[in-house]
């Protein structure tokens, strides 16, 4: 493309991208503006990926802003621009393609990649990612011919496409080092609950084993785990986890650790470049220490406080910190994850049969609550959570009857 400029540059065309257009186009109705995708889609959500894959969503159908809501808000939006580089000097990107766009503000919402493990022979048998809109379809069109399929990883994507594998009548495996699924959401005594599901609709869970190699068969592939037993797939999926992507920040000045390092404006270590969601890594809620969220909710908050700030307005809040919230729906059940298991005392633990709730809580203040099929308004606890809402008044009342206490708590703190 030649050479031309905007005010504002925004990369990336998901949640955070779009929270930080609509925060612009609110303070700066006239400033010229471009986002950029990577792929040849409008924008989508990650979270509807598992639905295409088992059908239940379109493809053409997912989008969540139409292409007249760009040219109704006055916003280029340019798909297959992927970046390349950046000269912060200049001012400058590089796309991939070869040519180059100047910004006056930069947002960087590029998202994140799939993690590929460096297991001997992976490289060389026939493999699927769930990262993309692309993945979600070449997944939905394998479904119909699989018959033994392995899942590497017991994250939310692993078990998201383990359940959907298992609803075609395959036979599934899901692989995990970790001793429980779901680690980094619920504890031992919930994913065990959630794991009996699964397993109880036919979905075998091999938890605290690891892949040794790999290696193509007359089927598909066959995996060698440590134990030296062995599995034979026709289908493969590597769910082992995400990284931001931040390649092209290479010689751009931009500090980074485990993504784009950024103040409570979320502009990064170089003058008007921004960033937010799966990139960024900001300041925790409960200790302050840099991390990457990687959650919807977060996306969303950081993209608007990025683009307040990128537009000037003298309204923009500082970015509380990440708090993670997650709901999980799988095989008609729904789980329920809202802050931190480990950032408080626990004060409430109970599970019967398939439902489980547990409270956390410092100070009187909530500081986690997590439940399965035991309902409860996650984005209000979400709410509670960030606005450190003293809870002692009410204490046996929330521990009881949480949901009911959290919402007249809302309908009275949030008018």
């Amino acid at each position: 493309m030649n050479e031309n400029r905007v005010d504002y540059l925004v990369a990336g065309a998901s949640h955070a991208a779009l929270s930080a257009l609509a925060a612009i186009r609110m303070h700066d109705p006239a400033g010229s503006l471009a986002v950029l995708a990577r792929e040849g889609h409008l924008p989508y959500s990650p979270t509807v990926l598992p639905y295409v894959v088992s059908g239940r969503s379109a493809p053409d159908r997912v989008a969540l802003k139409p292409a007249e809501y760009f040219a109704r808000n006055n916003i280029a939006f340019l798909a297959k621009h992927a970046l390349q580089s950046i000269d912060a000097c200049a001012k400058r990107v590089h796309f991939a393609d070869g040519g180059t766009m100047a910004y006056g503000k930069l947002l960087l919402a590029t998202g994140a990649t799939p993690i590929i493990p460096p297991i001997p022979g992976l490289k060389e048998v026939k493999f699927h990612v769930l990262r993309t809109l692309d993945d979600a379809m070449a997944l939905h069109a394998a479904l119909p011919r699989t018959r033994a399929a392995v899942v590497l990883g017991a994250g939310l994507i692993g078990m998201h496409a383990a359940e959907n594998l298992a609803k075609t009548g395959a036979a599934v495996t899901v692989v995990e080092m970790q001793p429980q699924v779901l680690p980094g959401y619920f504890d031992s005594e919930a994913a065990g609950i959630i794991a009996s599901v699964f397993a109880d609709n036919g979905v075998r869970l091999l938890l605290g084993h690891k892949v040794e190699k790999l290696a193509n068969s007359a089927a598909g592939c066959t995996l060698t785990l440590a134990d030296g037993s062995t599995l034979d797939a026709d289908l493969l999926l590597v769910a082992t986890g995400v990284a931001p992507v931040i390649d092209y920040l290479a010689g751009s000045g931009v500090a980074t650790e485990r993504g784009i390092l950024v103040d409570t404006s979320m502009q990064s270590s170089v003058a008007d470049i921004y960033a937010a969601g799966d990139v960024a890594q900001a300041q925790g809620f409960y200790d302050g220490r840099p991390l990457v969220g990687g959650i919807l909710p977060d996306a969303v908050e950081q993209g608007r406080i990025a683009g307040m700030a990128m537009a000037g307005d003298p309204a923009a809040p500082a970015y509380p910190g990440s708090v993670p919230l997650n709901t999980y729906a799988f095989f008609g059940q729904q789980a329920l994850s809202v802050g931190s298991q480990s950032a408080g005392e626990v004060v409430l633990q109970e599970s019967s049969g398939r439902e489980y709730l547990k409270i956390v809580m410092q100070d009187g203040r909530l500081t986690g609550i997590f439940g399965i099929n035991r309902p409860f308004d996650a984005g209000i606890m979400w709410q509670l959570i960030l606005r450190r809402t003293d809870l002692s008044a009410v204490r046996e009342q929330f521990i009881t009857e949480p949901q009911k206490t959290a919402r007249q708590l809302m309908s009275k703190l949030w008018r």
